[in-house]
């Protein structure tokens, strides 16, 4: 998710029991070029491992190429973006525009798949539209390009995140190739990681948007699937401290202006579900000093009621 999972979220989640993080999704050309603004976005930690770092792009060897440069980089997984769908990585030909163009997609995998030795996976849509769902025809393409995993976010590119995920399509998608598929779409909570599993056969699930703010959904997960039992959720005071050492951790990674001016839409997502939690959300997105950033996070955490928060 560009503009989430840095380097602080993913450690945070893996922490919280995620199997699996993944940096944000990461410009071929920029990484061929060497360019520093898509050079910062490959942060990789050795706490953090497993770790896979996406790349997009649409042209078979400048792919290769950039995801030769990610392994030396350090990477365990080399993951091909072809599930964005803005217009600003769409109109270049890449991302979900791929769905479009099977031989592109194709070519673009192979290359990538027999340029590194670490595993190559790919995250796909069901398709540019609900009239043209070629995610299953991908997936097949996939396989045969040496792909040894596939994520399947189960909307259309051009709904966005409208509506809701068509886990159906997911069953299908997994019933029609061998190799492992993880789900992906509208998993916001244990009962919903649950049913996904039962629903489409699929072998794990990917988290995005539902564990922001909340890492600690990954350990509730987990919980729930192994014992039936979720565990409490996080209240204001987890939530609080969470969020200040999310800061702390982004502090040491950059200068103190651009972080807390990212973290912005993290802290948005840590506020909320709670009483006095916009007024509190309202201050912390005009502050521009880490200190009093810190102060406001810390003086919730004891202010505050101290039942739990919704996700």
């Amino acid at each position: 998710m560009a503009g989430f999972t840095h380097y602080p979220f993913r450690l945070l989640c893996r922490e919280q029991g995620a199997g699996l993080v993944c940096s944000e999704f990461v410009s071929s050309h920029g990484l061929v070029r060497r360019m520093k603004n898509t050079w910062v976005l490959v942060d990789l930690h050795d706490d953090e491992r497993p770790v896979s770092v996406q790349i997009f792009g649409a042209e078979p060897a400048v792919m290769a190429d950039a995801a030769r440069m990610i392994e030396d980089a350090g990477a365990d997984i080399i993951d091909i973006n072809m599930g964005c769908w803005v217009p600003k990585v769409s109109k270049t030909g890449a991302g979900a525009a791929l769905l479009r163009s099977p031989e592109t997609a194709s070519a673009v995998m192979r290359a990538v798949a027999e340029a590194v030795r670490v595993p190559v996976t790919v995250k796909i849509r069901m398709g540019w539209t609900g009239q043209s769902l070629t995610g299953i025809d991908i997936a097949h393409l996939a396989e045969d390009a040496g792909i040894r995993l596939i994520t399947i976010h189960a909307r259309p590119a051009t709904r966005g995140y409208a509506g809701s995920a068509d886990w159906d399509y997911i069953a299908q998608l997994k019933a029609s190739v061998t190799i492992p598929v993880v789900g992906n779409g509208d998993v916001r909570s244990p009962e919903d990681a649950l049913r996904m599993f039962q629903h489409t056969g699929c072998d794990a699930i990917m988290m995005g948007r539902g564990a922001l703010g909340n890492p600690w959904l990954f350990r509730r997960c987990l919980a729930f699937l192994r014992t039936g039992d979720p565990g409490p959720e996080p209240g204001v005071q987890e939530r609080m401290e969470t969020a200040a050492r999310h800061v702390r951790l982004a502090l040491a990674e950059g200068p103190e202006d651009v972080v807390i001016r990212e973290m912005r839409a993290h802290l948005a997502h840590y506020v909320k579900g709670f009483p006095g939690a916009a007024p509190l959300r309202e201050r912390l997105m005009h502050l521009t000093r880490a200190d009093e950033v810190l102060e406001s996070l810390a003086a919730a955490a004891t202010s505050l009621p101290a039942g739990t928060a919704g996700s």
